[in-house]
């Protein structure tokens, strides 16, 4: 399928390069030092750095900023973390799809390529700002040598999205894309809000977050990756032991406890526990599974509700909320993901395809 791309300048593809990567360092060095226009900002971990003026091409730490960057303008992306998927390429600009793997940078398991981000010549890392200091400071070390200025943005919870994505706008000069971007975030912050509140505590809903093919691996409350649980005003049933905040996550349970917790709802990750659980004898008694309150959580063209966690959260909180306060969360949710998919990634996604997506 073409993707339209119609919000968007279509990326540049960048070309072959054969020459030794003392060669290219030396180069990638030198080019930046001549850049005569440059310009200091403070990024938002309140850090003063130089970038050139006019920002052509930059790259990610990892792949929830790469999503962003993308969103914001595919022709800025100067390569990606980790490859495409061919369904994901069906809905991509036709020169995003064939974009070289840099790998990552600060995140737990990256990789960094740096032959390959030396040949790409990006003119700085747009990085995500939680994570290990040590860990940052030795990364920034290194892309330092190379003369590749990193930039933090502030996305540790889905709310920040609105004002990173204005950071992103002034930085490369994209003030009224983010704009729009950034107003469809807040609107629907607001709409969220405004139904939550309506809903006693007593009447949310109970959740259980089920990962993996078994459903039994979850998230607890302090984990960003069920994030869009406590966004919604519902209560994960799963905690976290003395309310530790948790980033690897994918907690290990049993089928007894999840009998115990007895959630009135169920958001499944995989597509193969949503397919047996309602067969499944273990599972047959739960409540969720008595009332068929178990959901799938959509994955097109990335995942709405986690893994990666990205400004999909924008549309996979309304979902979210859509399941749990339907008679108060009023909304074609259909014709409102459609709507989102023209907004923020440039592409017209066929009515029965976002239907299949949505009830599965």
């Amino acid at each position: 399928m073409e993707s339209h791309c119609e919000s968007h300048t279509r990326p540049q593809c960048v070309g072959s390069w054969s020459f030794p990567v003392s060669f290219l360092l030396l180069f990638f060095v030198t080019a930046f030092a001549a850049t005569s226009e440059t310009r200091e900002v403070t990024d938002m971990d309140g850090r003063k750095v130089i970038v050139p003026k006019t920002i052509n091409k930059v790259c990610a730490d990892w792949p929830p900023v790469m999503y962003l960057l993308y969103a914001m303008d595919p022709s800025l992306l100067a390569g990606i973390n980790s490859p495409f998927t061919d369904k994901q390429k069906e809905y991509l600009c036709v020169s995003a799809r064939t974009l070289p793997v840099v790998g990552g940078f600060f995140g737990q398991g990256q990789t960094t390529n740096i032959e390959a981000l030396l040949k790409v010549k990006p003119d700085l890392i747009i990085a995500e700002k939680w994570g290990d200091k040590a860990l940052k400071s030795k990364s920034e070390d290194i892309l330092g040598t190379f003369g590749i200025p990193v930039v933090y943005v502030n996305l540790e919870t889905t709310r920040d999205y609105p004002n990173a994505i204005l950071f992103l706008g002034e930085l490369f000069g994209r003030e009224a894309r983010a704009r729009t971007l950034s107003a469809y975030g807040k609107a629907v912050f607001e709409k969220v809000n405004t139904a939550v509140r309506s809903i006693p505590s007593n009447k949310r809903p109970r959740i259980y977050y089920a990962e993996g093919v078994t459903g039994l691996n979850t998230e607890c409350h302090t984990s960003f990756h069920a994030e869009l649980i406590a966004l919604a005003g519902a209560t994960n049933v799963h905690h976290c032991a003395n309310g530790l905040f948790k980033v690897k996550g994918r907690d290990q349970v049993s089928i007894e406890q999840v009998l115990k917790y007895d959630p009135e709802v169920i958001f499944a990750a995989e597509p193969s526990f949503y397919q047996q659980v309602f067969k499944d004898v273990r599972w047959r008694n739960l409540r969720a599974v008595r009332t068929g309150r178990v959901y799938l959580t959509p994955r097109l063209l990335f995942d709405w509700f986690d893994r990666p966690p990205s400004f999909m959260r924008l549309l996979g909180l309304q979902w979210v909320a859509w399941h749990l306060y339907p008679e108060v969360y009023r909304i074609d949710m259909t014709e409102e993901a459609r709507r989102f998919y023209r907004i923020f990634l440039g592409v017209d996604i066929p009515l029965d395809t976002m239907k299949r997506l949505l009830f599965p």
